[in-house]
């Protein structure tokens, strides 16, 4: 043993270069191993890929850059793992659209599997494609519909919460962040179709979990969450594992307080929300093992529900009003089209969209500029994939650069500027444009795009038929870059508001 560690000691240069070697030699073999056909990307170093080469707090902007020097369909390696990125309009719809079934499937993540999404048990989200997520999807559409999602029922719910938001706009004496409040009352609609109920704005606890969600959001976005999902086993680290997903952790406990509660006072004669709903579902299978409907999905599809259904739309809406007080010009035109089409006293509907072209392509051009969710979520090939001559094997994992349609300098007149006149004819006339794809689309698109559609809508008339945002006068202009957090969202922004009279 003393001679073999002699030699291991007196020999450490000659290993450090033999293990050197074999990192390029393995690098080299995968390399080869995806053929010729497999799209072109950058040089990584072995064994990090391109991990150095990302800066994770502008990713789009490294996916950009990438894009001008390979073209629309890319590749990246990260820690041996081969990923393709796709880009432009004409590829994301050729392969969300018509191509749709090849990759519709997900690629695994590690770091989920410590919250307990296992197996088939991943709610809706995150699931593999098959039977199960196919099973959860479909009952997650048909209850959101039967709890109002399109229908007149939930629209007076978010007019009434629209409501509420501009009472506890008006209460601010001074200038404030109105990062927590419009949050509160974006979750509040969510709630009152998951869980029964809406939260005071005061409630301590509601404030908790949003804050916890949004912190989750900062703990996955960096490059400590990737490393995790390469290489689980330092997952038995508990302060790396906790610097991730702590908040994300919380915030699932939070959920289960709720879901423990509703079981408790259950009564399959008064079905109140989603989880009764789903809970029905439940015991209409009780004893079928093979069944997606479990306590596992019940948690991890009511979390998927309020995650998606909170942070999207309202990081939208403090985009939306950012640029009202960066562009005080364009407010003032949707302020005017409003007082012609509904005027001061009658609440919005969505009725009203038709009649007004103006205000929904200036939410359409907030949700197109703003392009909070920059790549949505990691899809993975189903089956071998053939696309403008590349071939990419089942199994790989894809990114949507759903940025790089909304942002495509082929399809929009000024791709990098807010500017609403995108999405209006010549005539002042709304278009709806191909390329306008925020949801994404094919198999995965979102499940909630109908209510979002909604809520922006009604949250944005109501705040600008009653309210004028300004920047206060003794801040400096906001900035437009946005700050990334697995979405795109607003730099921190205070703002003044005045009751119109």
């Amino acid at each position: 043993m003393a001679e073999l560690l002699s030699f291991l000691f007196s020999n450490g240069f000659l290993l450090l270069i033999s293990f050197i070697v074999g990192l390029f030699l393995l690098d080299f073999v995968k390399s080869r191993k995806n053929g010729s056909q497999f799209p072109p990307g950058p040089r990584g170093v072995p064994f990090l890929g391109n991990i150095l080469q990302m800066d994770f707090t502008n990713p789009t902007e490294t996916l950009r850059q990438l894009r001008e020097e390979f073209g629309d369909i890319f590749s990246l390696q990260s820690f041996g793992n081969k990923i393709v990125v796709l880009n432009g309009f004409e590829v994301m719809k050729e392969v969300l659209i018509n191509r749709l079934e090849d990759i519709a499937d997900r690629p695994r993540f590690p770091i989920y599997e410590k919250l307990g999404y296992v197996g088939d048990t991943k709610g809706i989200i995150l699931a593999r494609y098959g039977s199960s997520w196919k099973e959860q999807r479909r009952f997650t559409l048909t209850t959101l519909k039967n709890f109002g999602m399109g229908k007149k029922s939930l629209e007076e719910t978010v007019t009434e919460e629209a409501q509420c938001l501009c009472s506890a706009f008006k209460s601010q004496k001074d200038q404030f962040d109105p990062h927590f409040l419009i949050n509160n009352a974006v979750s509040n609609i969510i709630c009152s179709i998951a869980f029964g109920n809406r939260f005071d704005y005061n409630d301590a606890k509601f404030q908790l979990l949003l804050r916890l969600s949004d912190a989750a959001l900062k703990g996955k976005s960096g490059v400590l969450g990737q490393i995790l999902n390469e290489f689980p086993l330092l997952m038995k680290v508990p302060w790396l594992v906790n610097h991730v997903m702590q908040s994300e952790r919380e915030t699932i406990e939070f959920l289960k307080e709720i879901v423990s509660e509703h079981k408790k006072i259950w009564n399959p004669n008064n079905v109140r929300d989603f989880i009764d709903a789903f809970l029905m579902e439940m015991e209409k299978v009780k004893g079928d093992s093979s069944c997606s409907f479990n306590e596992g999905n019940l948690l991890l599809t009511t979390y998927d529900l309020f995650t998606a259904g909170s942070e999207t739309t309202s990081t939208t809406l403090r985009w939306a009003l950012l640029y009202m007080i960066l562009y005080p010009g364009v407010q003032s035109k949707v302020q005017e089209e409003i007082d012609q089409v509904i005027g001061r006293e009658r609440k919005p509907t969505m009725g009203d969209v038709l009649q007004m072209p103006y205000t929904n392509a200036v939410i359409h051009e907030v949700q197109r500029c703003g392009a909070i969710v920059p790549c949505s979520v990691p899809h993975m090939t189903y089956r071998d994939m053939e696309i403008k001559g590349y071939i990419i094997p089942k199994g790989t994992t894809v990114l949507a650069n759903l940025s790089s349609v909304l942002k495509d300098q082929q399809v929009w007149e000024k791709p990098f500027q807010f500017y609403p006149k995108h999405f209006l004819d010549e005539n002042g006339k709304f278009i709806k444009r191909e390329a306008f794809i925020p949801f994404s689309a094919g198999r995965r698109v979102c499940v909630g795009e109908q209510l979002a559609r909604m809520e922006l809508f009604l949250f944005f008339t109501t705040l600008l038929q009653q309210l004028t945002f300004e920047i206060p006068s003794d801040q400096p202009r906001p900035r437009e870059d946005p700050v990334y957090m697995l979405l795109l969202s607003p730099q921190p922004y205070n703002i003044r508001v005045f009751a119109r009279g």
